[in-house]
């Protein structure tokens, strides 16, 4: 308020705060310093468990379909290339990361396939386009939720190269 009323009259001699202001302000310039603090720990926190969560639950999808590199889901960067490795396709095809909307729209079909492979829904991919819309938080809690159950819940038999194995060799001995 001095400090207005200084600006107000054009007097430079107002404008020097008094102790008692000066301690009131880097009281509340701490205060405000360690809410952000708290904030960003708490971001930070959200942040590497959602991390975690997903590198989980998609190394668990890529053992269940019979993936040798499952545990490329915790690598930054190298987990991009886990998804079309999943989906059957070489990894070399990680690289469209580079281009994010072909990435994205690759990502969608790998993910159906994924899916499918799993006896889920192939159409539940398309629940990713939630994550570019306006609604963003609604889309990540439904795909985080999709992302547990295609990893964790065992929906009739999926469809794996080690399954496919057992099949020749029972059908060879009868």
């Amino acid at each position: 308020m001095i400090i207005l009323n200084a600006l107000a009259n054009f007097d430079s001699n107002l404008i020097e705060p008094s102790l008692k202001e000066a301690f009131i302000a880097s009281a509340l310039g701490g205060m405000l310093g360690v809410l952000v603090g708290v904030a960003l720990i708490i971001t930070l926190l959200i942040f590497f468990s959602l991390y975690i969560y997903t590198a989980f639950a998609w190394m668990t999808i890529g053992k269940k379909l019979g993936c040798k590199k499952s545990w490329l889901a915790f690598i930054p960067i190298a987990n991009l290339f886990l998804l079309p490795m999943i989906a059957k396709k070489h990894w070399a095809w990680g690289w469209w990361f580079l281009l994010p909307p072909v990435y994205f729209i690759l990502a969608i079909i790998w993910v159906w396939q994924i899916y499918e492979r799993r006896n889920y829904p192939g159409a539940l991919s398309l629940l990713l386009i939630l994550w570019i819309l306006p609604i963003w938080g609604i889309g990540l809690l439904v795909n985080l939720v999709i992302f547990g159950f295609v990893a964790w819940k065992d929906r009739g038999r999926t469809v794996t190269k080690s399954s496919k194995r057992t099949k020749k060799k029972k059908s060879k001995r009868r």
